[in-house]
């Protein structure tokens, strides 16, 4: 519990971003919350690396504050029950689905499926930005 103290700010910042929808009442959920965010903030700057630089240290930064999210976090969801091994696997999972949707948008040879990956990449990823404040 003295951990969530310290990221008490950090939380402040999650709790006034999100008017429209409501914290998962339980750790485990904020925890596959923040590890999904985390994984698909990954998978975002990797590709980033690839066509824009800069914007990769921006959305960077984004995925550190979830991933400082998620370290407090689950802690308190480990101590509550879940198993600790889960939140790698909602990390990785959304890391690989958010790179594949990045990959069609991008090579695609079949325009709608690139069009729709695009679409369903950036909606994802603002389903994430909703949860914290980009300053």
């Amino acid at each position: 519990m003295s951990g969530i103290k310290t990221f008490l700010p950090a939380l402040a910042v999650v709790f006034a971003a999100t008017t429209a929808q409501a914290m998962p009442q339980s750790p485990a959920e904020r925890a596959q919350l923040f590890a999904t965010c985390a994984g698909r903030l990954s998978a975002l700057t990797e590709f980033q690396w690839m066509f824009d630089g800069p914007e990769s240290e921006r959305t960077q930064a984004r995925r550190d504050q979830f991933v400082g999210l998620l370290e407090v976090t689950v802690q308190d969801a480990v101590a509550d029950g879940m198993p600790g091994n889960l939140v790698m696997g909602w990390r990785l999972n959304a890391k690989v689905a958010q790179a594949d949707l990045l990959r069609k948008s991008r090579f695609a040879t079949d325009p709608r499926l690139a069009a729709h990956a695009t679409i369903r990449a950036e909606t994802l990823i603002r389903d994430c930005d909703r949860w914290i404040l980009n300053i």
